[in-house]
């Protein structure tokens, strides 16, 4: 699988100041939590311990009283609450307050908190004080110091919503992170990096983020996070400017370093889930109409092509490959946002979409999507992430900087219609019989270069297949009174398991009307 992971009055000064001791004044303002004493910290001494571990054997982060955390259950792990008013930045300076994630059965591993200031670091101290649980709650047998498991950052002290009650970004498990979006829900994860995703006889490596460093300085809408990042075939110093506006922007900046060699070393990686839509349903297996955080994966090439690939779930494993050099981004979007064709109330209609733009050189290599068979709405089966093509091999260094953009929509459309939907069923003609190995498609567009066509003039569809015969072509518009709504339907031939991969988009004479559409078919 891409994850194992599944789906929340200040202290008076001088008791803070008591709990502070001889290091109050070290450029730290008291807070309503235990620290630790001051040292040096930059985000240079942070890759220089990084490169330093690199070189070390993997020790892996601690795992504090194993037999207890393992009892704090999904059950006792939910009713063990952050109290805000020990949240950190409580009282400023900045307007973000951060919180943060007990230790429990499935997030077990001991996360360092720090908080960063005037060139130093001060370690955050567990305290049982910090969190609200029942009295006979296992995680009350917790020795001091225990650590935590993850952190979140709170919306504005200052802004329109309950800052103690709303939450805008969480780093939870392993190098997991996520964001909301503009329609504030939570949806797919972003890891910092993917290695050995979907590699025949290997398993799939899951580093952590061991070490967060939350930076004390707060400028406008934004916050700095540090993060050190450990795991048997990699170690890497991580910085997330984290930015709270329309939706939710991180800047990233890493240094990997490698410990040992990946087969498939994907960057800036999306984890999603899909299990159905529109385009394929079994019949039966679940009463709402559709269920997926995200619907497809836009490319933005590095020639400038745009594409749009809808996702599948597979009857097995399957990797696709989009080789490209120096892409302008890609992105895991939910593009259909109709409650109607969701009728849930945990609102798929809201998930984000989650952008990546390059903001260094990333030269040759691949985005790679890896779709996973699901039967479920609770498992993570998506991964797309970016391939260097040049070898991950012990003792090299990365450096890589992007741009995580979650919204609503990809940040910078392209000006040319976009496929909306994807159809499958029988193929042949209604009142004959319908022939076996063939495949009805049905790909709609809509934007403003179909609403822009003169009168009388139809779109001509461009398509092309790996194998298979195409029959029955022709574009129509789609009788929905919706300016610029157009469908192209066509019949696919073909014979054999092995997968299909098509290309289509929309032209009239030598313009391009839309994007290019692509899909895997899988014959059954």
């Amino acid at each position: 699988m891409a994850t194992t992971f599944d789906r929340r009055s200040v202290l008076k000064a001088a008791a803070a100041l008591g709990l502070l001791g001889a290091n109050a004044g070290q450029g730290f303002a008291a807070d309503a939590m235990k620290l630790g004493p001051a040292v040096p910290f930059s985000f240079d001494t942070l890759k220089a311990m990084a490169r330093r571990m690199a070189r070390e054997p993997y020790a892996g982060p601690a795992r504090p009283s194993p037999d207890i955390v393992a009892k704090i259950n999904y059950e006792a792990w939910g009713k063990i609450k952050f109290d805000m008013d020990h949240a950190l930045f409580a009282d400023g300076p900045g307007r973000f307050p951060v919180s943060f994630f007990h230790l429990g059965m499935y997030f077990h591993k001991a996360v360092e908190m720090h908080v960063v200031d005037a060139g130093g670091a001060r370690q955050i101290i567990y305290d049982q004080s910090y969190f609200e649980m029942p009295a006979d709650s296992i995680a009350r047998r917790l020795p001091q110091g225990a650590g935590f498991a993850g952190l979140r950052t709170q919306e504005a002290r200052d802004g329109a919503l309950d800052w103690r009650k709303n939450d805008w970004a969480a780093f939870l498990g392993a190098d997991y992170f996520r964001a909301i979006g503009e329609l504030r829900q939570y949806g797919l994860s972003a890891r910092a990096v993917a290695l050995d995703v979907a590699v025949a006889g290997k398993p799939e490596e899951f580093p952590d983020f061991t070490k967060f460093y939350i930076d004390r300085t707060q400028t406008g809408d934004s916050l700095t996070i540090y993060v050190l990042l450990d795991g048997p075939s990699v170690v890497g110093a991580c910085r997330f400017l984290l930015s709270r506006g329309k939706g939710v922007i991180m800047e990233i900046d890493q240094m990997l370093f490698l410990r040992g060699d990946v087969a498939r070393f994907g960057l800036a990686p999306l984890t999603s889930m899909y299990w159905f839509s529109e385009t394929k349903k079994e019949t039966g297996i679940d009463w709402r109409p559709e269920v997926h955080d995200s619907d497809g994966l836009a490319l933005w090439m590095g020639t400038g092509e745009r594409a749009w690939r809808p996702l599948n779930n597979p009857p097995r494993i399957t990797t696709s490959s989009f080789a490209d050099e120096n892409p302008r981004g890609f992105g895991l979007l939910q593009r259909d946002r109709s409650f109607d064709h969701y009728q849930d109330g945990v609102y798929y209609d809201r998930r984000p979409s989650l952008w990546v733009e390059p903001t260094s050189s990333w030269g040759k290599g691949a985005v790679q999507l890896v779709e996973i068979p699901t039967d479920d709405e609770i498992h993570d089966n998506i991964v797309a992430m970016w391939v260097p093509e040049k070898a991950a091999a012990a003792g090299s260094e990365v450096k890589l900087s992007y741009r995580l953009y979650w919204a609503a929509d990809e940040p910078f459309p392209a000006d040319l219609a976009r496929c909306v939907a994807t159809r499958l069923g029988n193929g042949g003609q209604p009142g004959q019989p319908r022939p076996k190995g063939v495949r009805k498609f049905m790909v709609e567009f809509k934007g403003p270069p179909l609403e822009a066509l003169s009168f009388g003039v139809k779109p001509e569809a461009v398509l092309w297949a790996s194998r298979g015969i195409f029959s029955y072509v022709f574009t129509e518009a789609v009788p929905d009174d919706v300016p610029g709504h157009w469908r192209t339907q066509f019949d696919l031939t073909v014979a054999g398991p092995d997968p299909v991969e098509m290309r289509l988009f929309l032209r009239a004479g030598e313009k391009t009307l839309s994007e290019t559409w692509l899909y895997q078919y899988h014959p059954f």
